[in-house]
C-alpha cells in the first residue's frame, strides 16, 4: 500500500496535528513504477499476440479472426494515451493546474473508447463485407492455433495485470485484468467459426465476426458511461453516502448539510457541510473539522482532499449562505446565492 502525505487542511486553513499521516491509494492511474512496469509489459505481451493473429490472417482470410485481431491491437495501443497520462499526473500541481494532472486521465479515457469503437467499424464493416461477398477460409488448422494463442495471450496478460493491480491496490488495473480476459473468451469465438467452416457452414465465419463486432460495442457502451459520467463531474451516489457515513460518526458533529464531490482523473475531491453547535468555540469545531479529515481518510482510501465548512447546527446549510438581495454604491440590485 502507497501512502501520499497530506499536508494541506483546508478546514479553515490549519494543518493536521496528528503524528501520523494517510494518503490515497492510487485505484485508477498507476503511478508508481510497478504500475508503469506492468502497462510497458502488457503492452508488449498483447503487441506479440496481434502481430503473430496478423500473420495467420493473412494467409487464411478469416474474417473472424481479422476481427478479433484489430481489436487485440485496439487493446494494445489504448496503453499508450494512458501511460501519458500515468506519468504526467505524478506531476505536482501549479499555478495554472491547481488541481494537478488527474483531468488528463479523463481525455485518454475518451480517446480510449474512440479507439475501440474506430475497430469495431472496422471489424464489422469487414464482417458484413464477408457476409455479403463469402470467401473461402484457407488453413483452418492455423485459424485454430492463432484463436487459442490469442485466448492464451489475453489471458495471460488478465493475470498479470490483476495480480499486479492488487499488489499496488489499483482497481482500474484489476479491471483492466477482466476486460483482457473477456478479449481471450472472444478470441475463443474464433475457433467456433472455425469448427463451424471446417463443418461446412462458410458463414459461420463472418458470423461470427459480427458477434464479436457485437461484443466489441458492449464494452465501448460500458465504459463510455464510467468515462462521460466523471468528465460531467459525476459519481456514484454510494460514495456520498460513504461520506455522509464517515462525517455523521464523527464525535461532536450534529448535522451534515451538503456534500459535493468529483473525480480528477483516480482522485476524488470532496466538499462538506457540517454543523456543530454553536456553543463551541472556534477551536474546538477546528478540532472537530481535524477528526472528521482523519476519518474520511481513513474510510475512503481513494479520496485526496476534503475541504470541510463548519456551520453552527442553528445555521447549517448552503441556505443559510445566501446573500440577501441587496446594492453596492452606484450598482444595480443583486443577491448572491
Amino acid at each position: 500500500m502507497f501512502n501520499r502525505k497530506h499536508t494541506n487542511d483546508q478546514s479553515h486553513g490549519h494543518h493536521d496535528t496528528h503524528h501520523h499521516t494517510h494518503g490515497t491509494i492510487d485505484p485508477a492511474l498507476l503511478t508508481t513504477e510497478r504500475g508503469i512496469w506492468c502497462v510497458k509489459w502488457s503492452l508488449v505481451g498483447m503487441a506479440a499476440t496481434a502481430i503473430f493473429q496478423v500473420v495467420v490472417v493473412c494467409f487464411s482470410g478469416s474474417v473472424a479472426l481479422l476481427a478479433d485481431t484489430i481489436h487485440n491491437f485496439g487493446d494494445a495501443t489504448t496503453a499508450l494515451p494512458l501511460w501519458l497520462a500515468f506519468t504526467l499526473a505524478r506531476r505536482q500541481p501549479s499555478r495554472r493546474f491547481t488541481y494537478g494532472y488527474g483531468r488528463v486521465e479523463d481525455v485518454a479515457g475518451v480517446i480510449i473508447i474512440l479507439t475501440i469503437l474506430l475497430s469495431a467499424m472496422v471489424a464489422g464493416y469487414q464482417s458484413v463485407d464477408r457476409l455479403l461477398h463469402p470467401q473461402p477460409v484457407l488453413h483452418l488448422w492455423a485459424v485454430v492455433v492463432a484463436s487459442i494463442i490469442g485466448f492464451a495471450g489475453n489471458e495471460l496478460v488478465a493475470v498479470f495485470r490483476i495480480r499486479v493491480g492488487k499488489q499496488i491496490n489499483s482497481a482500474a488495473l484489476v479491471a483492466d485484468g477482466y476486460h483482457a480476459r473477456v478479449d481471450g473468451l472472444t478470441s475463443l469465438g474464433v475457433l467456433f467459426g472455425a469448427v463451424g467452416v471446417w463443418l461446412g457452414y462458410p458463414l459461420a465465419d463472418p458470423i461470427v465476426g459480427m458477434l464479436i463486432t457485437l461484443a466489441i460495442l458492449g464494452i465501448v457502451w460500458e465504459s463510455g458511461k464510467a468515462v462521460l459520467t466523471r468528465l460531467v463531474d459525476g459519481v456514484d451516489p454510494e460514495v456520498i453516502d460513504e461520506i455522509r457515513h464517515a462525517v455523521n460518526h464523527t464525535q461532536g458533529v450534529d448535522n451534515v448539510a451538503d456534500v459535493r464531490a468529483r473525480w480528477s482523473g483516480h482522485r476524488l475531491y470532496a466538499e462538506v457541510n457540517l454543523a456543530v453547535s454553536p456553543a463551541l468555540s472556534v477551536v474546538e469545531g477546528h478540532t472537530i473539522a481535524v477528526e472528521v479529515r482523519h476519518q474520511l481518510l481513513h474510510h475512503l482510501p481513494y479520496l485526496a482532499n476534503v475541504t470541510l465548512h463548519v456551520d453552527p447546527t442553528n445555521s447549517s446549510g448552503q441556505e443559510h449562505h445566501c446573500i440577501a438581495e441587496h446594492a453596492h454604491e452606484g450598482s444595480v440590485t443583486h443577491s448572491h446565492p
